[in-house]
């Protein structure tokens, strides 16, 4: 298969291109200066100049609090470019692989979130990425990876958030605990992604296990970089931020097991091996 990635200079774009080359497969990865996906000519244009098997979206907005007060931005990039990378997909009867997140969900199952549930988004982000979802539908060979909790080396993240306040001396930390997900390794998630792609389509899930909650995930940051650092719980009405988080977005992983036969990760491991990389 001959592999396309955009977005490709971002943290699972890059994690993606380095996971292909090294099992052997044609890798072409656009980043945001080599392809801007909101440029519908451009795209298809480099769509039809590669003509790859497999398109895989990396290219997102994913700044969750300022989608709050840039909606428009953050729906041209994850929504209306999705539509246009659909278009470009039936051009060469490609599969058109995009990600998407947990922040889709309300928050208000107790259970986790299975595929096939309900959206409710409660973000503008999460409203964009509802929206990218939709459009990729419109691709006829379309897989909708939806995941959680990002982290990996070669972007901006909540393991380094943490490792920073660390460093400056900031004791103790308050992180919340009122909400819970899986935190997922962004390497782990590129395997996933390059399992699903030959036989899964429509929408599966994918993310680290297990749940915790940021608070956990944050003492354990903590904990593996060897610190003293105290973490205190607060609820999420104790730390206001513009956008709303779904309050419980545990993915459940089932389907991507049942299609891969291959169960999920450990986001710890992950953490240990971002903490060396990183060190």
């Amino acid at each position: 298969m001959k592999w396309l990635i955009t977005g490709a200079g971002g943290m699972l774009g890059t994690d993606l291109r380095d996971e292909l080359t090294s099992r052997g497969e044609e890798v072409v990865a656009l980043t945001r200066s080599d392809l801007d996906v909101t440029d519908s000519r451009a795209t298809l244009a480099a769509v039809r100049e590669h003509v790859p098997s497999v398109i895989v979206n990396c290219a997102a907005y994913t700044k969750v609090d300022q989608a709050e007060s840039e909606e428009s931005a953050a729906k041209a990039i994850n929504g209306s470019a999705v539509e246009l990378l659909a278009a470009a997909a039936n051009d060469v009867d490609a599969l058109l692989v995009t990600i998407s997140t947990d922040f889709v969900f309300d928050g208000s199952k107790t259970e986790p979130y299975e595929p096939d549930d309900t959206t409710a988004p409660l973000s503008a982000y999460g409203r964009s990425k509802l929206l990218g979802e939709i459009a990729a539908t419109h691709a006829k060979k379309h897989l909708i990876v939806r995941t959680s909790w990002l982290f990996g080396v070669h972007g901006p993240n909540f393991v380094e958030a943490i490792r920073k306040q660390v460093r400056a001396g900031r004791d103790p930390l308050t992180v919340v605990s009122d909400q819970r997900g899986r935190p997922t390794y962004t390497p782990h998630l590129a395997r996933a992604i390059v399992r699903l792609a030959p036989a899964a389509r429509g929408v599966v899930h994918y993310a680290d296990a297990d749940e915790c909650s940021w608070f956990d995930f944050a003492r354990a940051i903590v904990e593996e970089s060897g610190a003293s650092t105290e973490v205190t719980p607060v609820s999420s009405e104790e730390f206001v931020r513009p956008a709303t988080r779904p309050a419980y977005s545990v993915l459940s992983t089932r389907r991507y097991e049942e299609l891969t036969g291959v169960t999920p990760d450990s986001w710890r491991e992950g953490l240990r091996e971002y903490l060396v990389l990183r060190h």
